[in-house]
């Protein structure tokens, strides 16, 4: 997929596909000036607030439980560098570099709304922690769905915390110095709004979008180099089965089913080899099919919150301007959302280790034992197969939802919370599984072609043989397998087998 190297944030809707080409690949970022121009009439309107001296939560007033204290205009600045320091409470391995530009990426996009009344300077401040690689270190646990890892991002801006920059560790300050940056002041309100609202949770499931599209694709491809080394019949994948079965997953699957074995004569040999193949083969575009649609649906859930304002309270110019507290903040549409990524990737995962177990399995394949000559001797793909069985097992763990636990926090303010940062965080972890599964079928599927020779796989799934061929040698003996799994894992991890597949028989169906 072609992705842009320069993002404007205009009137427009942000796509999952440009958060990605800044997060991911580092496409600068830059506001339109129709943008420029709300943000500052939202800041005009908190400014209002202020010199009128209302009441209004985390302007006026403290946060969380803290709302029944009002604040003097004197103390909301400090107000505001002290929420900053005291939610940035995270814990454990810092979350990846890419992870973390997404939900900077997100931050922008949120007060870039209007709804906040931040001033234009601090969001063009984030804008600068990505156009100049700064990333801040983010410790990945301790965040309900909000606060945690926004508050670490935003210490930079200040001169405090940790941050990549120039491929080392370094402070804050020291990073926006190295980029001939200052430390930015926080006024009324833009401590709360910078740590508010589903932005990392929205973030992260961006990418885990992205990258479960690539893996749906990838299950096709790969399932089809299986399909025609255990000699399946193609007959379970005629047209006209999708068409009485109404799900669009199904009907796009086989599309690309179609596309993928065109011209095989290993599916055209084998057609009448059994009335019947295995639910692992014979299912495929009903569990492929089904999973599509979750992502289908979940695509459209992440990129509504994308282009929604999430904060608390939000600001609207209406009869002499208005501050709403409410829960768009709250995370419960997402944080659903992520659960049924996790399990529609699990599924994939769950069969694709199934066809792996029959690949190794001679009473199954018609091949070798572990798909290796003497295999008394040597060991060949049969703990690979394991390695497989593991990765389902925690994905299956992973599935478990975490959209319906909530711990009440903030002295029973905040009582219903959503998990939405952990359901992603889950979901990404069930994507990476599945990537090193698919990697394992797509070895084992490539070694068992070589048994099926001279006979010709169709055009797609050559091509996917012969990409892994240029990388991966056939198995003759026992080796070190690690390193082929990596491989494996890599290659479509990066898109670069999707690449290469739609180059030769066009797009593949989501």
């Amino acid at each position: 997929m072609c992705l842009p190297n320069k993002v404007t944030i205009d009137h427009d809707d942000l796509r999952i596909e440009e958060l990605v080409a800044v997060a991911r690949y580092h496409a600068q970022l830059e506001l339109a000036d129709e943008v420029k121009a709300r943000i500052v009439h939202g800041r005009s309107l908190v400014e209002r607030f202020v010199f009128e001296e209302r009441v209004v939560y985390g302007i006026t007033t403290g946060v969380g439980d803290n709302a029944r204290v009002k604040i003097s205009t004197a103390d909301s600045k400090e107000l505001q560098k002290n929420l900053i320091m005291s939610h940035a409470c995270g814990v454990g391995e810092p979350l990846a570099q890419e992870q973390v530009r997404a939900i900077i990426m997100m931050m922008i996009q949120s007060l870039s709304q209007g709804y906040s009344g931040v001033r234009l300077e601090t969001v063009e401040a984030l804008v600068s922690l990505l156009n100049h690689e700064i990333t801040p270190l983010v410790p990945k646990e301790g965040s309900l769905g909000y606060l945690s890892h926004q508050a670490h991002i935003s210490l930079v801006l200040l001169g405090m915390g940790e941050a990549i920059c120039d491929g080392r560790q370094m402070s804050g300050r020291e990073a926006l110095h190295s980029c001939g940056l200052e430390p930015i002041e926080l006024f009324e309100k833009e401590g709360l709004s910078l740590i508010n609202g589903t932005v990392d949770m929205t973030a992260l499931g961006a990418l885990a979008v992205y990258d479960a599209i690539n893996l749906l694709k990838t299950a096709d491809i790969v399932s089809m180099i299986s399909f025609e080394a255990l000699k399946g019949t193609y007959r379970a994948y005629d047209p006209r089965i999708a068409r009485v079965k109404r799900h669009p997953g199904i009907q796009k699957t086989i599309e690309n089913i179609q596309q993928l074995i065109k011209g095989s004569e290993i599916a055209e040999r084998f057609k009448d080899y059994r009335t019947q193949d295995a639910l692992s083969i014979r299912s495929i575009p009903q569990i492929h099919g089904a999973s599509k649609d979750v992502v289908a649906f979940v695509r459209e859930v992440i990129e509504r919150e994308i282009n929604s304002a999430s904060d608390n309270p939000l600001v609207f110019d209406e009869h002499g301007g208005v501050a709403i507290s409410s829960a768009n903040c709250h995370g419960e549409s997402v944080a659903m959302a992520m659960d049924m990524l996790a399990m529609a990737i699990t599924e994939i995962s769950n069969v694709s280790e199934r066809r792996i177990f029959r690949l190794v399995s001679p009473q199954y394949s018609g091949h070798p034992a572990f798909l290796v000559d003497k295999s008394g001797v040597h060991s060949g793909y049969m703990i690979p197969q394991y390695t497989a069985a593991a990765l389902v097992s925690d994905n299956k763990v992973l599935s478990h939802p975490a959209s319906v636990d909530s711990i009440p926090t903030t002295a029973g303010q905040e009582d219903h919370v959503s998990m939405g940062t952990s359901a992603a965080l889950k979901a990404v972890k069930v994507i990476g599984n599945t990537e090193n599964v698919l990697g394992i079928e797509w070895m084992c599927s490539s070694q068992a072609l070589e048994f099926m020779q001279p006979l010709k796989p169709g055009v797609g799934t050559a091509a996917a043989y012969h990409l892994f061929r240029q990388h991966v040698p056939p198995l003759e003996q026992d080796r070190v397998l690690s390193p082929d799994i990596r491989q494996a894992a890599d290659l479509i991890r990066s898109g670069k087998l999707v690449g290469l597949i739609e180059e030769e028989i066009g797009e593949l169906q989501v």
